[in-house]
């Protein structure tokens, strides 16, 4: 609440600016000597509402600039001498350059938010946000852009329903810009295809392998060399049984117990990113850890493990989290951005995806099985 009344606070001081300016002036008029002019603050009064206001308020504020201008020359008792025809022709000629300035920022602001609008559609084709609920498991999701106005870039996530379990996916592909965005698009298709196909987690792995080697064979310069992602894999079952993770280079898992206790899932062997095989050939490894009723899994990307304040100290998630209890997936992942963005300042160095998973109370059946996503 507090951000929101400073920048409350903040955008009524700018809107009232070009009158206080205007006021300014013409007090500065009344209280110097005849040899000192008002003229800058009835120029910058127009120049300053015409990135903020309207084209109709531009216009006022300019028109009501150019008459107190005029008002204060009569009130001193000058006349159309050549100072006062000069004064007023600056007032008008700047005004007239504030409209001007008006229409470009507001072709601007347009462009930009049709530009904003095709970036929402994107990754809500790229990244659809999965559904609360999927095969008995509470699920949410969100996806922090560090630079404002970004929708999407090389962090992913994705759930998937099978007749092996819910199976998921959260991802970083090295690299920005639309040659991310193109791999996230390729991960989250191959996930979704193999989910449901392959019966073991490690071919899921290795099916995202193959996509990502073909997908790097299509690029050019140095992505065809250096294209990676790190991604973790998790399966969670429809009945009682214990998650299943497979990791790829990726900062661990965090599974929240009821009680508060937080425990990272650690993989047993290091394993290279997806898409590095032509570095080695070493087979993927299950790991699995029990999974209690009430117990939440929280995967995540760099942007939160390393996510840094001015001095330099990183987010300690783990820390952060041992001991606290919240309602449900969605107040986990709701809580954690708010304290990183505390944390940096209002600011990331790097995009961030969260994806919580909770096993509810009572353990999801298997009964009659039907795919929910």
């Amino acid at each position: 609440m507090g951000g929101i009344r400073r920048a409350w606070s903040v955008r009524t001081f700018v809107r009232l600016l070009p009158l206080l300016l205007i006021a300014g002036g013409v007090l500065y008029d009344f209280v110097t000597p005849r040899g000192f002019t008002a003229i800058p603050f009835f120029t910058a009064a127009p120049l300053v509402a015409a990135p903020f206001c309207a084209l109709s308020g531009t216009v006022a504020v300019g028109a009501v600039s150019l008459i107190a201008a005029y008002a204060v020359h009569i009130r001193l008792g000058f006349s159309m001498d050549a100072d006062t025809v000069t004064e007023v022709l600056t007032v008008v000629t700047v005004a007239v350059l504030a409209i001007v300035l008006n229409r470009v920022v507001r072709r601007g602001d347009l462009r930009l938010a049709i530009q904003r609008e095709i970036a929402v559609a994107t990754q809500r084709a790229v990244l659809p946000e999965p559904l609360e609920r999927i095969g008995g498991y509470d699920i949410a999701a969100r996806y922090e852009a560090a630079q404002a106005d970004a929708y999407i870039g090389g962090d992913l996530y994705a759930v998937q329903d099978s007749a092996y379990g819910v199976r998921v996916v959260v991802g970083d592909v090295r690299g920005k810009g639309m040659g991310a965005v193109a791999a996230v698009a390729v991960v989250v298709g191959a996930f979704r295809e193999a989910a449901e196909q392959e019966p073991g987690l490690e071919a899921v792995a290795r099916r995202l392998e193959r996509a990502l080697v073909r997908e790097g064979a299509r690029r050019d310069g140095i992505d065809a060399v250096e294209g990676f992602t790190t991604a973790v894999l998790a399966e969670l079952p429809h009945g009682d049984g214990p998650v299943r993770v497979v990791n790829r280079g990726h900062p661990p898992p965090l599974l929240l117990h009821p009680d508060g206790t937080v425990r990272p899932l650690r993989a047993r062997e290091p394993a290279l990113p997806l898409g590095m095989s032509d570095l080695g050939d070493w087979p993927d490894r299950v790991d699995e850890a029990p999974f209690p009723p009430g117990s939440t899994l929280l995967l995540h990307t760099d942007g939160l493990s390393e996510a840094r304040n001015a001095q330099g100290v990183f987010f300690d998630a783990e820390r952060r989290l041992d001991g606290r209890v919240f309602r449900d997936p969605g107040a986990l992942i709701r809580a954690l951005a708010e304290e990183v963005r505390v944390h940096c300042g209002g600011g990331m160095a790097d995009d961030m995806a969260l994806l919580a998973v909770r096993r509810p109370r009572q353990s999801p059946g298997v009964i009659g099985w039907e795919p929910s996503a």
